[in-house]
């Protein structure tokens, strides 16, 4: 055995396509081939778009690929409180602010931001008594990870020193500087729907002992803003390994949102799971 730990971490959101049996099946390769953990995840903190009958079918088509996994399966959904008393020691230690500006709002103020983009995600707490009044009228609010607070709490030294390992197939490989930065004041929490999932996704990886974090290069740019909060939190930072992401015949990637072709439809139109697996590059 060595001290691999892999995962795969879907959200049950939809239906599994190819994209995710390539990504699923590439962390457990690397698992079982070092004789290391292959552990998974179902991150469903999304209670408007994640579904039980999603998550039955995520757990049937792995295993109609030939994957298993240790049991039992990390349901988050299960484990807010978990993730709420990481928001909470953040918040005790002022690292947080409140936030009632709407997503509207900030992409309007992009084009007014002196900075760019950048400093529109950054909108910083309200003044006290506008604070005071919005509270009083019962406004939504998110919490927002403060990254000059962060910044002061971690000490310019150790702020520069923030970095992650990078194995994958992006342009950045190696040790590579973490840009908070380029994430902006994220949104931790929200006032009525829980945390985020930066929170989440940490706080779990830690919890599970997750070594190597495989997933795809769309995520790469998530790594900066959660390797801070690893260090805020002092756990652990993995190795990532960021793949290259599959397109179909259009050359578009592959997404639930554009409707790709489905695990389930393959193997009801009649494919098998080892021609899938040859056809990723898992024969």
């Amino acid at each position: 055995m060595t001290d691999l730990v892999t995962r795969f971490a879907p959200s049950p959101t939809g239906l599994l396509h190819r994209g995710h049996a390539f990504s699923a099946l590439t962390a457990w390769t690397a698992a079982r081939a070092a004789g290391g953990r292959f552990v998974l995840r179902i991150e469903d903190i999304d209670p408007t778009r994640c579904r039980p009958e999603f998550e039955t079918a995520i757990l049937k088509d792995l295993a109609w690929l030939g994957l298993d996994w240790e049991a039992p399966v990390r349901r988050q959904s299960d484990h807010l409180a978990d993730f709420a008393a990481v928001v909470d020691a953040l918040g005790r230690r002022g690292l947080l602010y409140r936030c009632f500006r709407t997503r509207k709002e900030i992409l309007d103020a992009i084009g007014d931001a002196p900075h760019g983009p950048a400093e529109a995600v950054r909108p910083g707490p309200h003044p006290a008594e506008e604070e005071a009044s919005l509270l009083d009228e019962g406004r939504g609010y998110a919490w927002r990870l403060s990254l000059d607070r962060a910044r002061d709490a971690l000490g310019g030294r150790a702020w520069e020193a923030l970095a992650f390992v990078e194995e994958g197939e992006g342009d950045e490989r190696g040790l590579v500087r973490a840009r908070p930065e380029t994430a902006g004041d994220v949104v931790v929490a929200r006032k009525d729907a829980g945390s985020a999932y930066h929170v989440a996704v940490t706080h779990d990886d830690n919890l599970q002992g997750v070594t190597r974090v495989i997933r795809g290069l769309d995520l790469f740019e998530a790594t900066h803003i959660q390797v801070l909060i690893q260090a805020l939190m002092g756990w652990e930072t993995p190795v990532y390994q960021h793949h290259r992401l599959l397109t179909g015949p259009d050359g578009r990637r592959y997404a639930k949102r554009d409707r790709s072709v489905t695990l389930a439809e393959l193997r009801a139109g009649g494919m098998s799971a080892q021609v899938l697996r040859g056809e990723l590059g898992f024969g």
